[in-house]
């Protein structure tokens, strides 16, 4: 049985350069591109002549992999044509690191047995209440990558209590 995975980053680079990747790669896995790197993914310019949210469910569907499109209002498409938008549009999201935290927190998820769609579901919704956290402390700028280590506790626990 193979363990999940989440691909971020180089890791979604490198992949972009095997011909046919997604047919070489184990299911499941959860890939987690911003804009850029989903384009190499499926070798088309960004989202052209695509809607987000059209691009992401297609990919995922083609893919056979769940696809967390990263941005404002990130999408978690599924394979099969499911898609969620998370309702959270934080500027101060876009800073080195932030989606290295993402990942880190869909992975835990599914360190703890999580499975994959509830993962990155949950990974993007937790990830996106501390953004917000630390924004109404701090303010739209300055934000980094370690501010959001310290309110995703905070969010977990309020998710729980709900």
């Amino acid at each position: 049985d193979v363990p999940p995975a989440v691909v971020d980053a180089d890791a979604l680079n490198l992949l972009s350069a095997i011909p046919g990747w997604h047919r070489r790669m184990a299911s499941p896995a959860i890939l987690t591109p911003h804009p850029g790197e989903m384009s190499r993914l499926d070798d088309s310019p960004a989202a052209a002549g695509f809607g987000r949210i059209s691009w992401a469910r297609d990919a995922a569907t083609e893919w056979d992999k769940i696809v967390v499109l990263k941005g404002a209002h990130t999408l978690v498409a599924f394979p099969g044509g499911r898609a969620m938008i998370a309702p959270f549009a934080n500027p101060g999201m876009a800073t080195a690191g932030t989606g290295d935290v993402l990942t880190g927190v869909i992975a835990g998820l599914l360190a703890q047995g999580v499975a994959p769609p509830e993962a990155a579901a949950l990974g993007v919704y937790l990830h996106g209440i501390a953004g917000d956290a630390v924004r109404d402390d701090l303010g739209d700028a300055g934000m980094i990558a370690t501010d959001l280590l310290i309110e995703l506790p905070r969010a977990i626990r309020s998710l729980a209590e709900g």
